[in-house]
């Protein structure tokens, strides 16, 4: 859904393989302007009837506004997991999941070690999981108050700016393009969730060639796992080049497995 550079680079390498055939390509560009009555439902929900898999890789808006139309039919893999931040529709997704026998998978993305978080959480015992990202003030798109703070950090040369600290949940909202690997963070480690999730937000001009990603992970009896991914990125771009192709694993990934909401 959406034809972005990381949609088209998906298309060109997933019609590669002999497992994959991509079908039909979505271009919701004015996802905000379609007005959803009955037979508009009607005729979305016919593009979907003979597809295994929807890749989402637009924006959030379009898992809250269609993600039921589209498990009606078939399974899906969610590119912009911020939207999850919203409790509601994260239990209507598992719930719908379950009951209509569906696979909903998330992109472990830039986290490292998303499948040992998701072990530990699924032990209970991931005690504590902060995910820091840090990239060139250029890189971020925020909403309002990040939006500011980021725009007097673009000023300073030397100094990183925190933008934020604090649970996942609240950041998801102001910087919905940015922090889908803390979002896919907070899959994994189901047993604190999107509340218990630490993320902390850096703008730093001296990023001008990396986007990253540092994952700090807490068990019992002192147990303490960090993780540093540096990613090749220019300022301005919003994901970095290895990003692209940790997508395409995740959907080969995707084929094995079961039903409900997995990280992969």
């Amino acid at each position: 859904l959406r034809r972005t550079s990381l949609g088209e680079f998906l298309v060109d390498e997933l019609n590669r393989l002999e497992n994959f055939q991509v079908v039909r390509f979505f271009n919701f560009r004015n996802i905000f302007d379609i007005e959803i009555k009955d037979n508009t439902l009607l005729s979305i929900s016919s593009l979907f009837m003979d597809i295994d898999l929807v890749i989402e890789v637009a924006h959030p808006a379009v898992i809250r506004r269609f993600v039921n139309i589209i498990l009606d039919n078939c399974d899906l893999f969610i590119g912009s997991p911020t939207c999850l931040s919203d409790a509601d529709l994260l239990e209507s997704i598992r719930s719908t999941a379950f009951t209509k026998k569906r696979r909903v998978l998330v992109p472990a993305g830039a986290i490292w070690g998303g499948n040992d978080i998701q072990k530990m959480a699924d032990q209970g015992t991931l005690m504590a999981l902060t995910i820091t990202i840090t990239k060139h003030p250029s890189s971020f798109k925020l909403e309002s108050p990040l939006k500011e703070l980021n725009e007097t950090a673009k000023q300073k040369s030397e100094e990183p700016t925190v933008l934020y600290e604090g649970p996942v949940r609240n950041l998801c909202p102001l910087a919905p393009n940015n922090v889908n690997t803390m979002a896919g963070g907070a899959i994994a480690a189901h047993n604190l969730g999107f509340d218990g999730v630490i993320a902390r937000l850096v703008s730093d001009p001296k990023m001008l060639d990396w986007h990253i990603v540092e994952v700090e992970a807490v068990g019992p009896d002192g147990f303490n796992v960090i993780t540093t991914r540096k990613n090749p990125a220019k300022p301005g771009a919003v994901t970095g080049k290895l990003t692209y192709h940790s997508f395409l694993a995740s959907i080969k990934e995707s084929t094995y497995k079961p039903i409900g909401l997995h990280i992969c």
